[in-house]
């Protein structure tokens, strides 16, 4: 058979070629990345390609264009979001998106088949791309994820995803796939019309692509379901999702899932207007202050992730103490795909651990076989005999120093000796627990928060005895279980409890002043945070807070007696049916609807000032590295609003504003 030729030699980013078939191929290789990313040099790229494809379809020379990714693993993960600060004007960004849409509708234009095939990660920008062309075949690989994650950074779809998602898809879904940012696997893509063809894997991807140059078939429609959500059905699809949108974020908070519901809304009926509509409703959101704190978070998450690169890979992970947290962690990393071994004094113990594990694995597992699978890898140890074999030791016994430096100087006579040892203490000092081992380098803390399955962070915690290749070791740990870890020196409350504990001290103070309860949560919600501080504190359990609060020492004051006295009553919150609030069904029965349009934004703030002076002192002893760190850290180890762009950063903000505020003009 002919070697292919080549068609467009100098693309750095591409490879056009042409096979004996008449074929066209554009494969896309990022120059020096590791993963695709449409940059803005990759796209004018594109356009040259282009270039040279056109007049080949119009004259017969080809006869089909087929599009793969030479990135094994990986199709494109979307537009370069480091070049998103460079756009400073509306107009440069609506003429970015003109040029876009040029560029794709080029591609949907040709009067040839075109085929693309995907196989990993294919997000954003690199999804309304494929979309472009007029078969999408995916791979049913466990990587493959395809979704619009636009709106977590602020944004929507841009480069005529709204009106192509739509066409494919109907309203329903295509709204839904967009206001969700759910990342799709290629199963669930086909159903709902997102991907026509599905191959076993990636080696049949390109095999599938030729098949559909050469023997091409019509897209299948939507239903008529889903034409009518798009049609006559749209306006009770977008107050529907309007609803459903306002129960999780506010609008002056997040206004790009509104923007887009609105976009829809108006202009879905008509691709033409879709495509206009993202040219005059995109630009303002790209440079709104929420999209910038997001993409801010972005970045900082991502720094954290390098900052946890390693060679070090558990298999084995070895959980001391089947409580709520010790369990829930055994029962996370299980999930991970790690064997897992779960020690407690006795199976009454392990048991309810094994039974929440079980609903876990459920929830996130498809498949019996899967869910059959990760609850083998648990297993539970009352002796401790797999303690030895454990690549991670994890200790999350009760808070009492004496028990602990017990049952660490039983786990370093056991444990291999390149094993992590490591504790889930959240207030205890690193070298008290240490201090009895033969080598207290070893230890590290592991800082899982509560909820283990759903908070993201882990703090990394460290102090100047430890040995940093385990600190080390221990951060990529925390990375390869798909947390976020954060490197935080051993120091009163590490980072997360540090700044939380008085802040919600701070609450109690004032609702013990007799700021209704209800008024304290709606000024913090209108603030931003995920949750009221009351709220929260009933959910965490009112003896839960109490003892972390004296143990950071918060233990008195009007607000510490006053949660102290319903904890005398038996009223410890969520867990008890009554705290500060009366619960039911896991929900507080209250209604905070007379404080909506109140500005409580100096009560807010009120409340949030010891945050914020914790996080700076934090900052100052060196507890985490930056500033940015500790952001970042708070964002993610409380909730902290993001869209807010970090506490000191929020702070940093608000400061320049008052003073811009107060310069004089000049007339």
């Amino acid at each position: 058979m002919a070697a292919p030729i080549t068609l467009a030699p100098d693309l750095k980013h591409w490879r056009l070629t042409q096979d004996a078939e008449a074929l066209a191929w554009l494969v896309f290789d990022k120059a020096d990345a590791r993963v695709n990313v449409l940059s803005i040099d990759a796209m004018a790229e594109l356009a040259l390609a282009m270039d040279v494809i056109e007049p080949l379809a119009k004259d017969g020379t080809i006869k089909g264009l087929g599009m793969l990714s030479c990135k094994p693993g990986s199709f494109i993960f979307g537009a370069d979001i480091s070049e998103f600060d460079s756009w400073n004007s509306e107009e440069q960004i609506a003429q970015g998106i003109r040029d876009a849409h040029a560029l794709f509708q080029r591609i949907e234009d040709l009067p040839v088949p075109t085929a693309v095939g995907v196989d990993g990660i294919c997000l954003g920008g690199g999804l309304e791309l494929a979309l472009a062309f007029k078969t999408v075949i995916a791979s049913r690989s466990d990587k493959t994820r395809l979704g619009f994650p636009e709106i977590q950074l602020g944004i929507f779809p841009g480069f005529g995803g709204t009106a192509r998602i739509l066409e494919r898809c109907g309203g329903q879904a295509g709204l839904t796939a967009m206001l969700t940012a759910k990342q799709y696997r290629a199963s669930a893509a086909k159903a709902i019309g997102m991907v026509d063809v599905l191959v076993p894997d990636a080696m049949r991807l390109r095999w599938a692509v030729r098949k559909a140059l050469m023997s091409p078939r019509p897209r299948k429609k939507p239903g008529l379901l889903a034409r009518l959500t798009r049609g006559p059905l749209r306006g009770m699809v977008a107050k529907q999702a309007r609803k459903l949108t306002a129960a999780k974020v506010r609008e002056d908070h997040y206004p790009a899932p509104y923007a887009l519901i609105e976009h829809f809304r108006v202009n879905g009926g008509s691709s033409a207007a879709m495509y206009k509509g993202e040219v005059d409703r995109f630009p303002p959101l790209m440079l709104s202050d929420t999209a910038k704190s997001l993409r801010r978070v972005f970045f900082l998450q991502d720094r954290l992730k390098k900052e946890a690169k390693g060679k070090f890979r558990a298999r084995r992970v070895h959980v001391v103490g089947a409580g709520l947290m010790g369990g829930d962690i055994a029962a996370y990393c299980a999930l991970q795909g790690l064997e897992v071994s779960l020690q407690d004094i006795d199976m009454e113990r392990i048991a309810p651990a094994l039974k929440r594990a079980k609903r876990l694995f459920a929830k996130r597992l498809r498949g019996s076989a899967a869910q059959k699978a990760a609850e083998a890898r648990l297993i539970p140890d009352v002796e401790g005999q797999h303690l030895a074999r454990a690549d991670v030791v994890i200790e999350a016994i009760v808070e009492k120093l004496d028990i602990k430096q017990k049952v660490f100087a039983d786990i370093e006579a056991k444990a291999r000796p390149d094993a992590i040892l490591a504790t889930n203490t959240s207030a205890l000092p690193l070298a008290d627990i240490a201090s009895g081992l033969k080598d207290p380098g070893r230890l590290v803390g592991l800082h899982f928060f509560n909820p283990v399955a759903q908070m993201p962070l882990v703090e990394v915690v460290f102090d100047e005895a430890s040995h940093e290749d385990l600190v080390q070791a221990a951060l990529a740990f925390a990375a390869q279980i798909k947390k976020t870890p954060l490197k935080v020196r051993s120091a009163k409350g590490f980072l997360v409890n540090r700044v939380l504990v008085p802040y919600m001290y701070k609450a109690l103070e004032s609702v013990a002043k007799g700021t209704p309860k209800e008024k304290v949560d709606a000024a913090l919600l209108q603030f931003g945070m995920p949750m009221g501080p009351i709220e929260l504190l009933d959910q965490v359990g009112l003896d839960v807070g109490a003892y972390v609060g004296q143990t950071l020492g918060y233990g008195e004051g009007i607000g510490a007696d006053l949660m102290q006295g319903l904890i005398d009553a038996g009223k410890l919150g969520m867990k008890t049916g009554q705290g500060f609030y009366t619960w039911k069904d896991r929900k507080a029965q209250r209604s905070l609807a007379e404080y909506e349009g109140q500005d409580l934004s100096a009560l807010a703030h009120d409340i949030l000032q010891p945050l914020f002076d914790e996080c700076q002192q934090a900052v100052d002893e060196g507890v985490v590295a930056d500033a940015d760190l500790a952001d970042v850290g708070v964002i993610f180890g409380t909730g902290f609003a993001p869209f807010r762009g970090g506490p000191l950063h929020y702070v940093r903000q608000a400061a320049a504003r008052l003073e811009a505020a107060s310069t004089p003009t000049n007339p």
